[in-house]
C-alpha cells in the first residue's frame, strides 16, 4: 500500500497536479516556494527541491525529484532537504525517483530542467530579496558540456584559463566568449548560448558581444581589450594528456537494516528476486550509488536508509562525483536493473494499472476534479495519404515491378521494397521501405538492404529510407497501403531452393488449401488480413478472423472484439472472395466442422488484450568511438539536434537515425547499422524488439512525420555551417538593438575541431557584412587601420598561422587598438632596460612592474637590433600584425 504522511508540509499541497517544474527552497527551516521567475537563481549557501512532472501522451504521470545542496549549504539544511524530498515523494503515493544534487556535479536530467544553463549565485536565499545597486561585478565562467552546460565561475585571473574548454568573461558592456583551441564545436556552440543567456538575463539584451580563438592571430580590437583585461598577453600553459587508466567498476548490494547498518549481501551475482518488498538496499556502483526501497517499507525505514548511503559516502571518502539515486519498488531505472540478472524489460500491466489507479485516488484526495487518466490513443502519423505507391519483389540480385494489385498482397517468405512519393512542405517527399518477411532467407534479407540503399543513393531528394519487418510494421506503413493481405509462403527462388532443401512443405497461397485470416486494423483505409496456422489455438477473443477452405468461408467473431471490428472483418472478405458468401460464427456458438477445420478444438486467448503504456519518446546522441557510446539527451528540443552528431529517437513502436550534415556518418547504411547496434544494447533499450522499425532520415530533408516529435522552425534549417556558426547567426540575428555605446562588436568565427575553414556560411556572408545593425559587422575603423601599408597579398589576411609546431602559442594584434602614435615611438630613454632572457614570456626570473604589452620596448638598443635583424625605428613602422608576429617568434608577446 502506498505511503501517506498524513503531517504533509503545505507546501506539498498542490505538488505534482500539473505538468512542469516546481521549485522549493529551505529558508529558516521552512519551505518557501521559488518563483517562476527565479526557477534559475540557485544560492550556493542553500538547499533546494525540485520537482519534475510528466504527463505522457498515455500512462499514469510520472515524477523526478532532486534536491540540490549548494557548496556552502548548512549541514541542517542539507539533511532538511533530504527529509522533506522523501515527504514529497510519500505526497505522490511513492511514484517518483529522487536524485541528490551537488553543485557543480549536477546529473543531466536535472540541468535539462534550466536550458540554456544554471549558473549558481553566491549567498542564501532569501524571500525578501531587495534591489541591489552597486558597480557591475566582472564575472568569468568556465562552460563545460555538449547537450547540457555545467557553468562554473572561476577566479578572475589567466591562470584559469585552458585550452581545453570554454570561457565567459562577462563585463559590464560586452561579454567575451574565449574558446579554448581544444574545445569541440559542440561546446563553443552551447557556450554560445550561455552567452545570450547572460546578454539577455543580465544585461537588458543590450551589450556588445565578441568570440575569441584561443591560438588565433587576427587582426581584431576585441582580442587586444580581453587579453588587456588579464594584464596583457601571455601563453596558458599546456597541461599534460592525462593518464588515468580505466578501472573496472566493482559493484556491491547491501540490505540496509532498520538501524541503519549496511549488511553486504554476500553476493557478486544479483537477481531481482534478492530484493525483499518490506527492506531498503544500496547498491554501490562507485561513482554512482542507487538506494532501492520496496513498496512495504515505512516512512522511517525509508529516511534511516538515506541516512545511512549519505554517512556511507560521507565516511568513505567518495568523490564529489558520485550520484546517488533513490528509487521505489516497480520504478527501477534502466542502469539499475542493468546490474541484475533477468530482469523483465516490460512494465507489467498490473502495476500500470495500479499507477494509474493511484494517481487520480491522490489527486481527488486532493480536491481536483480530475478525470480518469486516458486510454492509450491510436498515434495518427503525420504524412499524406493521396500520395503514389510503387512496389518491387526482392529475387536476389533481381528486382521485380509488381502490379497494382499486386501491392497489397505480399508473402511472409519474400522481401519487398516499397516507395512511397507524396507532398511535403513546399516539395514532393519520398519514403522508402525494406519490408522483410518474417520467413524470408537471409539472401534476400541482404539483397533488399542493398537495393533499397543503392535507389535511396541514385534520388536527389534524400528521401527517408526505413527497414521494417514482418509483424512490426510502423501504422503509416499500413495507412500507405491501405488495404492489405500478408499471405504464407513465398515466391523468390532463394525461399523456393530453402524450403525444397529443408523437406518444408510449400504453404504459399493457393485456393484450394486451407487458410487462417486474423482480420486487424482502425478504419478502412488501414485494413490487414494475415494468414497464421490454421489451428484453434492461433485464434485470440479480442479479434475477427476468416477462415477459408475448400467448401466454405467462415468468419469468427471473438467475444471481445468491436463493432468497428465486425465492418473490418465484412469489408475483407469482399477482398479475399468477393463471390463467396461466408458463413458468420459466433465465439462460443462454433457448429463442429469449424473445430474440426482447424485439427479440434484447443486453447486460445480469451483475455482483453492490454497494450500498456507507451512512453515518451527519448532522444539518445550516438557516440561514434571504439566502445560506441550512448547518451541520453533529456528534455530535448530541435536546437538538440547538432549537426557533427548522429541522433537516435527512441519512440518504442520505431526509432529514427537522424544524421547530421557534418557528421562521421555518410551513409544511409551506416547509420542503419547504428540504429542495429543501439538496438543490440541492453542497457538503454527498454523492451524493444530487435525487429523495430528504423528510419533513417537525413538533416534537411526532415519529414513532417519526424518533426511532429519536435516544435520545429523551419527556418532554422535555412541556417547552413557547422553548430557554432549557425548559433553564431541565430545571436547575430537576435542583436539588432544598439549597446551602450552605440557600436557593434566584430567577432572571431571558431575554427576549431571538425569544421569547415570558411568562417562564416557561403550564403550569408554579404549580409553579414551589410548590415550595420548586425552584432558582427566588419572590422571597425580601428581594425581596417592596423591593414594599411601592409602589402598587398598581406591586407585582407584574417588569419596567421606562425608555426606548424603544436606548442607555439598565438595571439593578436588587436591590443594596436589602444596603443597611441606616441606608442609607436616609444621614448627608450625613459625605461629602464632588461636583459632578453628575463624580458621572455616564459622567463624563469621574470621582470616585474614593466608593461607586458610591451615587452620589446626594454631591451638595450644592441640587443633589440640582435634579436630582431633592424634597429627600433624600423621595427615601430611596420604594421602591428607584423610587429606581433616578430615579438611572438622570440617570445616576448
Amino acid at each position: 500500500m502506498p505511503i501517506i504522511n498524513k503531517d504533509l508540509d503545505p507546501a506539498f499541497q498542490t505538488a505534482g497536479a500539473n505538468p512542469g517544474l516546481e521549485v522549493w527552497c529551505i529558508e529558516n527551516q521552512q519551505l518557501v516556494p521559488v518563483s517562476e521567475s527565479n526557477h534559475r537563481k540557485f544560492y550556493t549557501g542553500s538547499a533546494y527541491i525540485v520537482l519534475n512532472a510528466v504527463f505522457p501522451k498515455s500512462g499514469p504521470p510520472y515524477y523526478d525529484i532532486h534536491y540540490w545542496l549548494g557548496n556552502d549549504t548548512k549541514k541542517v539544511d542539507s539533511s532538511l532537504a533530504s527529509d522533506k524530498a522523501l515527504e514529497l515523494d510519500a505526497a505522490l503515493g511513492s511514484c517518483s525517483v529522487q536524485y541528490r544534487e551537488i553543485q557543480g556535479q549536477e546529473s543531466q536530467k536535472f540541468l535539462s530542467y534550466f536550458k540554456p544553463c544554471l549558473i549558481p549565485v553566491e549567498g542564501v536565499f532569501t524571500s525578501k530579496q531587495g534591489n541591489l545597486n552597486g558597480e557591475y561585478q566582472v564575472s568569468l565562467y568556465t562552460c563545460k558540456g555538449d547537450y547540457v552546460v555545467h557553468v562554473k565561475e572561476v577566479p578572475f585571473i589567466r591562470s584559469s584559463l585552458n585550452h581545453e574548454d570554454v570561457f565567459i568573461l562577462d563585463t559590464a558592456l560586452k561579454i567575451f566568449l574565449f574558446s579554448g583551441c581544444n574545445s569541440t564545436i559542440q561546446e563553443r556552440a552551447k557556450g554560445l548560448e550561455v552567452v545570450q543567456y547572460i546578454k539577455d538575463n543580465k544585461h537588458g539584451g543590450k551589450c556588445e558581444v565578441a568570440t575569441i580563438e584561443d591560438g588565433k592571430f587576427v587582426g581584431d580590437s576585441d582580442v587586444g581589450e580581453f587579453w588587456s583585461l588579464f594584464g596583457g598577453y601571455a601563453p596558458i600553459p599546456r597541461e599534460p594528456p592525462s593518464s588515468q587508466e580505466s578501472v573496472a567498476q566493482s559493484v556491491k548490494l547491501f540490505w540496509i537494516n532498520l538501524q541503519g547498518k549496511l549488511c553486504p549481501t554476500g553476493s557478486n551475482a544479483f537477481s531481482k528476486e534478492m530484493l525483499e518488498t518490506d527492506k531498503c538496499y544500496m547498491l554501490d556502483c562507485d561513482n554512482e550509488i542507487f538506494v532501492w526501497m520496496g513498496r512495504q517499507t515505512l516512512l522511517t525505514e525509508r529516511r534511516t536508509a538515506i541516512k545511512a548511503t549519505e554517512d556511507f559516502v560521507r565516511n568513505e571518502g567518495r568523490s564529489d562525483k558520485t550520484h546517488t539515486t533513490f528509487l521505489s519498488e516497480g520504478l527501477e531505472s534502466t542502469i539499475f536493473r542493468s546490474h541484475f540478472t533477468n530482469w523483465p524489460k516490460t512494465v507489467e500491466p498490473k502495476l500500470y494499472e495500479e499507477g494509474r489507479e493511484k494517481v487520480a485516488a491522490i489527486f481527488k484526495h486532493q480536491g481536483y476534479d480530475v478525470k480518469e487518466l486516458p486510454d492509450e490513443e491510436d498515434d495518427e502519423p503525420s504524412i499524406d495519404f493521396s500520395g503514389t505507391i510503387k512496389v518491387w519483389r526482392v529475387d536476389g540480385d533481381e528486382l521485380t515491378v509488381l502490379s497494382v494489385t499486386e501491392h497489397t498482397r505480399l508473402y511472409s517468405g519474400d522481401c519487398y521494397i516499397v516507395q512511397y512519393t507524396f507532398p511535403g512542405k513546399g516539395r514532393d517527399e519520398t519514403l522508402f521501405y525494406a519490408w522483410l518477411g518474417c520467413k524470408c532467407v537471409t539472401e534476400d534479407k541482404t539483397a533488399a538492404i542493398s537495393h533499397i540503399n543503392t535507389m535511396v543513393d541514385s534520388c536527389r531528394t534524400n528521401p527517408v529510407m526505413a527497414q521494417i519487418h514482418e509483424g512490426k510494421e510502423p501504422a503509416q506503413f499500413f495507412s500507405i497501403l491501405q488495404r492489405l493481405i500478408i499471405f504464407k509462403g513465398g515466391n523468390s527462388s532463394g525461399y523456393k531452393k530453402f524450403i525444397e532443401e529443408k523437406g518444408i512443405v510449400d504453404e504459399s497461397h493457393n485456393e484450394n488449401i486451407v487458410a487462417l485470416f486474423r482480420v486487424q486494423g482502425t478504419s478502412p483505409d488501414n485494413m490487414q488480413a494475415i494468414q497464421v496456422d490454421q489451428v484453434s489455438s492461433s485464434l485470440n477473443s479480442s479479434y475477427c478472423y476468416i477462415l477459408r477452405t475448400e467448401a466454405a468461408m467462415y468468419t469468427w467473431i471473438g467475444s471481445l472484439s468491436s463493432a468497428r471490428d465486425h465492418n473490418l472483418l465484412d469489408r475483407m472478405v469482399e477482398l479475399l472472395n468477393p463471390t463467396q458468401l461466408p458463413v458468420s460464427v459466433r465465439e462460443g456458438n462454433e457448429p463442429d466442422i469449424f473445430w474440426d477445420v482447424l485439427g479440434g478444438k484447443s486453447e486460445y486467448p480469451k483475455e482483453k488484450e492490454i497494450q500498456g503504456f507507451t512512453d515518451d519518446p527519448h532522444l539518445f546522441a550516438l557516440k561514434i568511438t571504439r566502445d560506441f557510446k550512448v547518451k541520453e539527451i533529456y528534455n530535448y528540443t530541435q536546437d538538440d539536434l547538432i549537426t557533427e552528431d548522429v541522433l537516435l529517437l527512441d519512440c518504442q513502436r520505431e526509432i529514427y537515425i537522424w544524421v547530421g550534415l557534418h557528421s562521421v556518418v555518410k551513409s544511409k547504411q551506416e547509420a542503419l547499422n547504428l540504429g542495429l547496434k543501439f538496438l543490440e544494447m541492453d542497457v538503454l533499450v527498454e523492451g524493444l524488439s530487435l525487429e523495430v522499425p528504423i528510419y533513417v532520415v537525413m538533416e534537411g530533408y526532415e519529414p513532417q512525420f519526424f518533426t511532429r516529435f519536435f516544435s520545429w522552425d523551419h527556418s532554422k534549417a535555412n541556417i547552413i555551417g557547422n553548430s557554432f556558426e549557425r548559433k553564431l547567426a541565430i545571436l547575430k540575428g537576435n542583436s539588432r538593438d544598439s549597446t551602450p555605446t552605440g557600436h557593434k562588436s566584430s567577432s572571431i568565427i571558431s575554427n576549431g575541431r571538425q569544421r569547415s575553414s570558411s568562417p562564416l556560411p557561403r550564403s550569408a556572408g554579404s549580409d553579414y557584412r551589410q548590415s550595420g545593425n548586425r552584432l558582427f559587422s566588419s572590422p571597425t575603423p580601428v581594425a581596417k587601420k592596423l591593414f594599411e601599408g601592409s602589402p598587398a597579398n598581406d591586407s585582407t589576411e584574417q588569419t596567421i598561422q606562425l608555426s606548424d609546431s603544436p606548442a607555439t602559442e598565438l595571439s593578436s594584434s588587436n591590443e594596436a587598438a589602444s596603443f597611441t602614435d606616441k606608442d609607436k615611438n616609444v621614448d627608450d630613454d625613459t625605461l629602464a632596460k632588461h636583459p632578453y632572457e628575463r624580458l621572455r614570456v616564459v622567463s624563469p626570473n621574470p621582470v616585474t612592474g614593466i608593461d607586458l604589452t610591451k615587452r620589446e620596448a626594454y631591451l638595450s638598443n644592441e640587443e633589440f637590433h640582435e634579436k630582431f635583424g633592424m634597429p627600433k625605428s624600423a621595427f615601430y613602422k611596420l604594421p602591428r600584425w607584423k610587429q606581433n608576429k616578430l615579438k611572438m617568434s622570440l617570445d616576448l608577446f
